[in-house]
């Protein structure tokens, strides 16, 4: 039985370092501090207040990256972190490197946010896959 818990431990820690899920975190956190206005979701605005999709679970990494090059083309702040975010989310969707999260990749979603609204999707979603299972 411990033997199992240790594997299923290192197996945990292996997927969440091949999904930087802490530097996602971590720059996601520092995006939410910079002040982004809450305001509602336009589809026709070309700000912060663009409407972002909010994946469906199992499309999130579509919908990541579809969304970060919605923020690129709109000249949002911080273009350095979310180019990183961007690449990030590519390279996972790509590669498959986030099994937890990669069922397709096409962005499939009900509903669209705010920036605020998409970038506190990102930060649940990683936080989950950070969480340690007992």
């Amino acid at each position: 039985m411990l033997s199992y818990l240790l594997f299923s431990c290192l197996l945990l820690s292996v997927q969440a370092q091949n999904c930087s899920v802490r530097e996602i975190i971590r720059y996601t956190k520092r995006l939410l501090d910079e002040s982004f206005v809450s305001c509602p979701c336009r589809e026709t605005a070309v700000s912060s207040c663009s409407c972002l999709p909010i994946a469906e679970p199992g499309h999130e990494l579509a919908c990541f990256v579809e969304g970060t090059e919605h923020m690129l083309k709109n000249n949002i702040s911080s273009k350095a972190i979310i180019t990183w975010l961007n690449l990030t989310f590519q390279t996972q969707l790509d590669r498959n490197l986030c099994e937890s999260l990669a069922r397709g990749d096409q962005c499939r979603y009900h509903t669209k946010g705010n920036v605020k609204e998409f970038l506190n999707k990102i930060l649940r979603t990683y936080q989950a896959i950070n969480k340690p299972r007992a």
